[in-house]
């Protein structure tokens, strides 16, 4: 597996893994000895990058993380995120924010605990709070690398503003955003105040929550307790109007002698070198699927004709509930 490098140090493999579908959002949820297992092939796959949250399950996903990966910690970095109050039963599933600096301090302890680390390798802002100001937040993160207890600072769905304001106060080792051929809006801001301050981009749902791989269609049913039944884009005639882009990505990867899925992380990889995609998957065939899109290399012509392609698609629906969006780009 290549390697990339994100911000000035924090070195990760070329593709990570998301792990908040093993116990959160996509449900029914995966078994966790198979969870371990699959993790435990991820890291003999070559895979030093692994994502998680407390809010993931809520708190079950550190403790999955935790538990698979302590005997492969020194070969191992683990992003957790900070910032919003996990939901638990009863509860709304998107929580409130909180990024004050004792609560920070507070939640900090409590990944550690999880995880079984002693230090946070990559420790995010989940969502911007708009009742802290970032230069108090990214303060409290100061403290905490100075104390030993967290390694890197990043941010997740912030916009550029915010970004740079941050920055000032602690250095970002990344930004995590969506990004992938079905949603470019980052390219609009956010990439170019990354290249400017040299801040990596950890890319989440590169693969488009699943769409990108040309495994769901209009016909596809989501139970009620996976989240995209929620999402705009995922409606049955977003997805019949957004099939268009799925047939782009299919016969180009055909010619190309590869999946839908892995042209579109190769994509992202060939886009900028500072940046990382961390699809999830539960299943060990569509892991290896992934991670072989490390070894596609795509020329600066094909990546030209890719982006006029997809740029004649119009994508239909939006990527979050309105309740959701307002967490972005702040």
């Amino acid at each position: 597996m290549k390697h990339r490098l994100l911000g000035n140090s924090l070195q990760v493999s070329a593709i990570g893994l998301g792990c908040m579908g093993m116990s959160w959002s996509y449900e029914p949820l995966p078994d966790r000895q198979q969870m371990i297992s699959l993790l435990h092939a991820a890291v003999d796959r070559g895979v030093t990058f692994f994502d998680t949250a407390e809010v993931y399950g809520p708190l079950a996903n550190e403790e999955l993380l935790g538990e698979a990966l302590a005997p492969y910690r020194d070969r191992v970095i683990i992003a957790t995120k900070f910032g919003m109050k996990p939901a638990f039963e009863g509860q709304a599933r998107w929580s409130v924010l909180d990024s004050s600096p004792a609560h920070i301090r507070s939640v900090a302890e409590g990944s550690l605990r999880r995880l079984g680390i002693e230090a946070i390798d990559l420790y995010y802002q989940h969502r911007v709070d708009p009742n802290v100001p970032i230069e108090d937040v990214a303060g409290a993160v100061k403290d905490l690398i100075q104390q030993g207890k967290v390694r890197h600072f990043g941010l997740s769905e912030a916009g550029a503003s915010t970004i740079r304001r941050a920055h000032g106060v602690q250095p970002l080792a990344a930004l995590q955003s969506e990004y992938s051929l079905w949603y470019r809006e980052p390219e609009q801001d956010i990439i170019p105040t990354l290249e400017e301050l040299g801040i990596g981009f950890v890319t989440f749902s590169p693969l488009g929550k699943g769409f990108l791989t040309g495994t769901i269609d209009a016909s596809t049913t989501f139970d009620n307790s996976d989240f995209r039944s929620t999402v705009p884009r995922f409606t049955p005639e977003a997805r019949a109007a957004n099939q268009a882009l799925v047939d782009l990505l299919r016969s180009i990867a055909q010619a190309k002698g590869v999946t839908p899925g892995q042209l579109a992380l190769a994509w992202l990889l060939a886009k900028k070198p500072w940046i990382v995609p961390i699809p999830g998957t539960t299943k060990l065939h569509r892991l290896e699927e992934n991670l072989a899109a490390a070894e596609i290399a795509l020329s600066a012509q094909e990546l030209h004709d890719i982006e006029q392609a997809a740029a004649t698609i119009e994508i239909l629906g939006a990527r979050y509930p309105e309740s959701q969006a307002r967490l972005t780009g702040r």
